[in-house]
């Protein structure tokens, strides 16, 4: 019988401590769950900087397996991949490792974003006084204004992040999954966009209803893994 290993993993969250929404944990928490692995899941939060100083820097995810420390949702996937190698494969041949990099990269610089213009003011409403204003001062920074003025055209956000969708709306139009017949890694480096929306607003960046393919994506790895998604909590109205 083989012993299931030691493994921790830190996450982004909330006030809330069960409240975990950052899109690269939720892309390491789908790809422990295609291996069938099991983590311990520690809430970590943005100005808790020494937690994870032992990994070398500053951000979460941080997977501890044994006495090895892994930073980086990308290098958490590889590790999974290369050390428990008997278990599903995240990327299902060799060949499909740099597509899921691009997909994965892809999905950080465009989607982000895009996301980001939707929800970034409820990102805020989630988080303890000293990370909100953390999350204020880095945010306003990188997007040039006040919170508040970036989000404030949701309709012509909306239509944009549906404009950027459109190349995953026409792939999903003919297949079940980003990956073919069946999820793989390249699938969670998307859908862990969608479910740091889902977990920090409680407004849907999807207008486009059960006719919209990439719905019924969501739908479909929302239901994964006995509902491994689908149960996390969200941020409510």
């Amino acid at each position: 019988m083989t012993m299931q290993p030691s493994l921790t993993l830190y996450e982004l969250a909330g006030m809330d401590p069960a409240l975990r929404f950052s899109p690269h944990c939720w892309k390491v928490r789908m790809a422990l769950a295609h291996k069938g692995l099991a983590a311990e899941g520690l809430p970590w939060r943005f100005t808790d900087k020494e937690a994870i100083a032992f990994s070398g820097q500053g951000l979460v995810p941080v997977l501890v397996d044994g006495g090895t420390a892994v930073a980086d949702s990308w290098r958490i996937a590889l590790h999974l991949e290369t050390r428990f190698a008997d278990r599903p494969s995240l990327f299902g041949a060799p060949e499909a490792v740099p597509l899921a990099r691009f997909v994965n990269g892809w999905s950080d610089v465009v989607l982000i974003p895009a996301i980001a213009r939707l929800i970034l003011t409820d990102i805020a409403r989630l988080l303890g006084p000293a990370d909100e204003a953390y999350f204020r001062q880095t945010r306003e920074r990188r997007f040039g204004a006040a919170l508040e003025t970036v989000v404030a055209d949701r309709p012509a956000h909306l239509k944009a992040l549906s404009q950027t969708l459109a190349p995953l709306r026409a792939l999903l139009q003919g297949q079940d999954f980003i990956a073919g017949g069946a999820p793989a890694y390249a699938d969670y480096c998307v859908f862990g966009m969608f479910m740091w929306a889902r977990c920090a607003s409680p407004s849907d960046i999807l207008e486009g209803g059960g006719d919209d393919p990439v719905v019924a994506w969501r739908e479909r790895l929302l239901d994964a893994f006995d509902g491994l998604a689908r149960r996390a909590p969200a941020l409510a109205a």
